[in-house]
């Protein structure tokens, strides 16, 4: 296996998945960062959520964050994460939200470990929402992104609902 440990970054510098050097403290790495922060959480998530399809919602997710990674670590690339996968975020909202009585109050977090973990990803996700749109302000990004990243943040808290509500 070759050495985790490169030394290239030693200067402040690291690559983009297209290959171009950047400043460690730019945008563009500070916003894949803060998605891979949400790869983190949602895999504490997964380790104490109770619920066999809510695991694997978990799993398919971390799965497209890898995607979502690619494309803000490249320039000039198709995005790997497009409308499809933002619809398909929405229609998984939609099939969990049916089995949830209507929401009438406001929710406290941390009524189990999974749910709690899923609301630190909500929140998570939300700050790697902000990071991307003010890294579209000066930068090219994909607006299919943005939007998955909006969703995301919806579906984890809706997943955090019926860990806690469904028995």
């Amino acid at each position: 296996m070759a050495k985790v440990y490169t030394r290239t970054g030693d200067r402040g510098q690291t690559s983009l998945y297209t290959g171009e050097r950047v400043s460690k403290g730019s945008l563009r790495v500070e916003t894949y960062g803060t998605i891979d922060e949400v790869d983190s959480v949602l895999g504490s998530a997964r380790a104490f959520v109770v619920h066999q399809n809510v695991k694997e919602t978990i799993f398919k997710i971390q799965k497209d964050l890898w995607l979502l990674m690619a494309d803000v670590a490249s320039l000039g690339k198709e995005p790997n994460i497009g409308s499809d996968h933002v619809k398909d975020l929405e229609q998984t909202i939609d099939k969990y939200t049916e089995e949830l009585e209507p929401l009438d109050h406001f929710l406290v977090p941390g009524e189990t470990q999974g749910a709690a973990f899923l609301d630190v990803a909500r929140a998570v996700v939300r700050r790697a929402e902000r990071s991307m749109w003010r890294l579209s302000e000066t930068e090219e990004v994909h607006e299919s992104g943005i939007r998955y990243l909006n969703r995301l943040s919806d579906l984890c808290f809706t997943l955090s609902r019926y860990e806690t509500e469904v028995k």
